[in-house]
């Protein structure tokens, strides 16, 4: 599932909040806008439509029905986000968009939890904060952002034909890579659930500078506009289609013979056949109607007497 559900649990872990209103550019006394990208309305679309790439991220580790969903856009600095999360040990991922960076944020325990669960744990693991990573989560890690990144490029596909990249990194519970503390950056929660169970989170953060290039297809209001026929060409397509060959075809009866009297047949031997006044009429395997028996100018020939099938 990739709507957004509505449930207590359907908002931002509580425990770290993105960011607050000031911080947004939002309520009075607010700072000036952060980004040139008007209401983020098309980013928002991209991110619900990334959320189907993230469920199939997740759920390929373990094995079983997973809801995932994109909650609304942060927009704030990379300090002020970092000061949101606390000291709790953190996987920043570098990702990259057409060579311009960007971020995957994750929990150290949601990284325990997958683990857990792809070695076939129950998920239910230890709250104690882990103080480092391990090896098998330097593991976990590199295929996911792999394949975040490939549901980042699938999403954004329909506004822009964008290269994501999972960057190779050095897990350390303060190393940002990429992005300096005083950027804007564009932040996109997706919360991940196992069936009824609560949501986990995963950030990924744009940087408004590696988003500018694509400015115009934020802001720009899709119109759709009725194309022109080419005349020209419709008149060839229609020559070209009312010049198609269909063979035609009429069974004028099938009858039936025992198998001692096929094995008696000789030449000269006559197999009797009747037929009503109307036969079948079968154009390209399709039927066509049905028609009666005659002659025309010397030639065998059938009469149409009735449409049937898609002609009637």
């Amino acid at each position: 599932m990739v709507n957004r559900p509505a449930s207590p649990d359907a908002g931002f872990d509580s425990g770290t909040p993105i960011g607050t209103a000031a911080a947004l550019g939002g309520g009075s006394g607010a700072p000036a806008k952060l980004h040139p990208f008007g209401d983020l309305h098309t980013l928002q679309h991209l991110s619900a439509r990334a959320a189907r790439g993230v469920r199939q991220t997740f759920e390929s580790y373990w094995r079983a029905e997973t809801r995932a969903w994109a909650e609304p856009l942060e927009v704030l600095r990379l300090a002020d986000y970092r000061a949101a999360r606390g000291d709790k040990l953190t996987a920043w991922l570098p990702l990259s968009m057409d060579g311009r960076p960007a971020l995957c944020v994750i929990d150290s325990q949601f990284v325990v939890e997958i683990i857990d669960l792809f070695f076939g744990g129950t998920g239910d693991v230890s709250p104690v904060l882990a103080l480092e990573f391990t090896p098998a989560s330097d593991v976990i890690l590199a295929r996911i952002a792999k394949a975040l990144a490939r549901a980042l490029e699938v999403a954004w596909e329909p506004l822009a034909r964008a290269r994501f990249t999972a960057e190779p990194f050095e897990l350390g519970g303060n190393m940002v890579p990429g992005v300096e503390a005083d950027e804007v950056v564009i932040a996109t929660r997706f919360a991940i659930a196992r069936g009824s169970a609560k949501p986990a989170f995963v950030d990924i953060l744009y940087p408004v500078a590696t988003l500018k290039p694509h400015t115009v297809a934020l802001t720009g209001k899709v119109v759709a506009k009725p194309s022109e026929v080419d005349a020209e060409w419709r008149t060839q397509l229609t020559r070209a289609a009312m010049g198609v060959r269909f063979p035609v075809r009429s069974v004028l009866a099938e009858p039936t013979i025992p198998l001692s009297r096929l094995m008696d047949l000789k030449e000269g031997d006559i197999i009797p056949i009747s037929f009503g006044a109307d036969v079948p009429i079968v154009v390209g395997g399709m039927a066509l109607g049905l028609g009666t028996v005659g002659t025309s100018n010397g030639r065998a020939a059938i009469r149409i007497s009735k449409f049937e099938g898609p002609l009637q």
